[in-house]
């Protein structure tokens, strides 16, 4: 049920990039540093056996499903990227949906072969596999490690059934109990579990008792997502009618806050904005895209982030793979891909990624790894001097020092009213830049 990278867009933040790039849609791009030649890889798996309450993913209901030719179509693509990107190694692989615990072991496994024929593929690389407890089974779940995989993300959500009910989750919470204690064994230290706060109804009381309940029995990592309601969705609905009851926003920082109290009582480091691991026990697939790395996306409606070097091109593009699977594969079988859209972005559109991104995490971004990106434009010289930066740091949100730029515990939980003031100051800092270089 993940999207890759950022699952759940910030809209406000979305609206400040697309109002910062309007206004300098029309200057020329200019060249960026040499990429790495190595990327993530992405894929997804866009059917589900039913739609979640809250779910507007790229997920659909399957009728008649032709898994051999989905199958084919999934390693197509990737072998089409994968040269298309020239990259030497794939560094993780991330299998999201949708429900991939839903496919064949088979299918993940002719994946994963495909990536090893185009390209490196580390036989330690972490190769995550989303699951849902009604599609994984002890015997699924042996299926998928012998396949290739070797780290589980389960879609608990809550250990609430009217909870899960009304997320119209498919399973109970005996049920995600269950199948949490199998991956446990299969998947030791590489366990992830889901979480969603912020329900309608539910109380900062409910929620922890909840999560209290879950860390006497998850593994070493737990990624906690707050409820957004989208548009066109039937929790959506429902709220608009006024048959459910929302939590007032203070309510929902209560719960994140005493989740992060919780989960730092019993040993996890909060890593990044929502996710938590202990024992060493990040998601390196996950820290390729808050670091800015190239990632590959296949599979119906996947994003992706590299530079195309079999075309010539220097620059890295954003790309979209078309939307609807039957759609996207007459594609694949045509042209060998399904992009639908790609966007080349110049420099600064990278830079503000990496920006945005790299703030998720609390290592925030070195001195060393924003030079890769910008070699002439250190940290300091974008947010050094700046007034409004400053004021950020004295009130103990921000810091800015030797070691890079970063949050603070307490910045972390409002990342989000941070980001137009950087994302602003970067802007003017470019700008003036180029005016100095002309």
């Amino acid at each position: 049920m993940a999207a890759p990278g950022w699952r759940h867009p910030r809209a406000r933040l979305a609206a400040a990039l697309r109002s910062l790039r309007a206004a300098r849609q029309h200057r020329a791009r200019q060249p960026s540093r040499a990429e790495p030649l190595q990327a993530a890889l992405y894929v997804h798996w866009p059917y589900c056996q039913k739609r979640c309450s809250y779910c507007n993913f790229n997920t659909y209901i399957p009728r008649g499903l032709d898994e051999e030719s989905v199958r084919s179509c999934l390693s197509r693509e990737a072998q089409t990227l994968i040269r298309l990107s020239q990259v030497q190694r794939i560094s993780s692989v991330f299998f999201g949906g949708g429900t991939p615990s839903l496919a064949s072991p088979l299918t993940i496994a002719a994946v994963l072969e495909t990536v090893s024929r185009c390209t490196h593929l580390a036989a330690d690389a972490e190769v995550t596999l989303e699951a849902n407890p009604t599609s994984a089974s002890a015997s699924r779940l042996a299926g998928f490690q012998a396949s290739g995989v070797n780290r589980l993300s389960i879609g608990i959500q809550s250990l609430d059934d009217a909870e899960l009910r009304l997320l119209g989750r498919n399973h109970m919470a005996d049920e995600a109990l269950g199948t949490l204690e199998e991956a446990k064994k299969l998947f030791p230290g590489r366990t992830s579990v889901d979480l969603i706060f912020g329900l309608p109804g539910q109380s900062v009381s409910s929620w922890a008792r909840g999560l209290e309940e879950l860390l006497q029995l998850c593994d070493d990592h737990v990624s906690l997502y707050q409820l957004t309601l989208e548009r066109g969705t039937s929790l959506f609905k429902q709220v608009q009618r006024g048959s459910l009851p929302v939590p007032k926003q203070e309510v929902v920082a209560e719960m994140y806050e005493s989740a992060r109290e919780m989960l730092r009582d019993v040993g996890f480091r909060q890593y990044e904005v929502s996710n938590f691991a202990r024992n060493g026990a990040l998601s390196t697939h996950n820290l390729s895209y808050w670091q800015g790395s190239q990632y590959i996306g296949v599979g119906p409606g996947a994003h992706g982030r590299f530079v195309p070097r079999a075309h010539g091109e220097s620059l890295r593009e954003a790309r979209i793979q078309t939307l609807e699977p039957d759609s996207w594969m007459k594609e694949v079988l045509a042209c060998g891909h399904g992009t639908r859209k790609q966007t080349v972005l110049s420099q600064l559109e990278v830079l503000e990624e990496v920006l945005v991104l790299g703030l998720r995490m609390d290592i925030g971004i070195t001195h060393q790894h924003w030079l890769q990106f910008a070699t002439s434009l250190s940290l300091w010289d974008v947010f050094g001097t700046s007034e409004e930066v400053k004021e950020l740091e004295d009130q103990g949100l921000l810091l800015l020092d030797n070691r890079g730029l970063r949050c603070s515990w307490k910045g972390l939980a409002v990342l989000d009213s941070l980001l137009l003031t950087l994302l602003n100051q970067l802007q003017k800092s470019w700008e003036d830049r180029t005016a100095h270089r002309t």
